[in-house]
């Protein structure tokens, strides 16, 4: 069964995408500058993009389809980055690309997704009134995932791109067997925040079977400002992600050269949810110093 999304409401989100590759958002029938591999220009969802990404669009955002978890456990995407040193400091980054194969055809986006559970619980506040746990719900959040599917994800990291990823930032409930990854939000004003999206089903023609959709219900954190969404919710997150490798200014680090493994940033893009669950226990206090902050 393929899940649809309804296109009310998800123009901002694709304007921000067309944006972030480079591609301006249009909304008229004038000439529109090829990217530099003079891919063919479509229109999709009130938006022109290279005819490739488009696909891969469709393919992750709308049919949901490659994610990382329990339902392909072998996802047709490969991972790619290159590293860039900022100008100052040790580190070196990149962002992350996601080549997709859909149907024999490499198509290119800056997104992945995962079944995972996001949790908008509230969190504990000290005896001052603050919050122990800053900006949650606000600039992060977390997001749980299956330790077999954290492992696996980055497996197709080193596969990708030679580096093993380290596990600094994400925290390991042993019980449950669950990850959960500090996932960063886009909040300040002009920014595209991430969009939360609720499954909607009705029964197929004839007895045929259900037909599912989404609902766009706002962004992230309007609806974690809601008291009747404050659970752990379920379904699948839909992530940019970026590499940072500790090295020298004047060298550039390699895999397996001595370099210390790569660590991994989550940005939450869109959220698709079936439910809340009470499967996860949420984190309600800082695990780390830093959080205090």
């Amino acid at each position: 069964m393929m899940a649809k999304s309804e296109e009310n409401d998800f123009d901002d989100f694709i304007s921000n995408i067309a944006a972030d590759n480079g591609q301006e958002a249009q909304r008229d029938d004038k000439q529109f500058s090829a990217s530099s591999d003079n891919s063919k220009i479509v229109k999709w969802r009130g938006n022109f993009v290279p005819e490739k990404e488009a696909k891969a669009l469709r393919h992750v955002f709308d049919n949901l389809q490659d994610h990382f978890g329990h339902q392909r456990p072998d996802p047709r995407v490969r991972f790619n980055t290159s590293l860039a040193h900022p100008g100052h400091g040790q580190f070196w980054s990149g962002d992350v690309e996601f080549t997709y194969n859909i149907d024999g055809d490499h198509c290119t986006i800056a997104y992945m997704s995962i079944d995972s559970c996001l949790d908008l619980t509230p969190k504990l506040v000290h005896k001052h009134g603050q919050p122990l746990l800053k900006g949650y719900g606000t600039s992060w959040v977390y997001v749980h995932l299956p330790e077999p599917t954290f492992e696996r994800i980055k497996s197709y990291v080193s596969v990708g791109t030679g580096w093993d990823v380290s596990d600094e930032g994400a925290v390991y409930d042993p019980n449950r067997k669950l990850y959960a990854i500090k996932a960063k939000m886009h909040h300040a004003e002009g920014e595209p925040k991430p969009s939360f999206w609720e499954i909607k089903e009705k029964e197929g023609s004839n007895g045929g079977d259900k037909i599912v959709s989404f609902s766009r219900l706002g962004s992230v954190q309007e609806v974690a400002a809601q008291s009747h969404q404050q659970h752990v919710h379920r379904g699948v997150c839909i992530f940019s992600v970026s590499m940072e490798v500790e090295g020298t200014p004047n060298f550039k680090p390699h895999p397996g050269a001595g370099y210390e493994e790569a660590d991994l940033s989550f940005t939450l893009v869109s959220a698709r949810t079936w439910g809340i669950t009470d499967f996860v226990a949420p984190i309600v206090h800082a695990t780390s110093p830093s959080q205090w902050r």
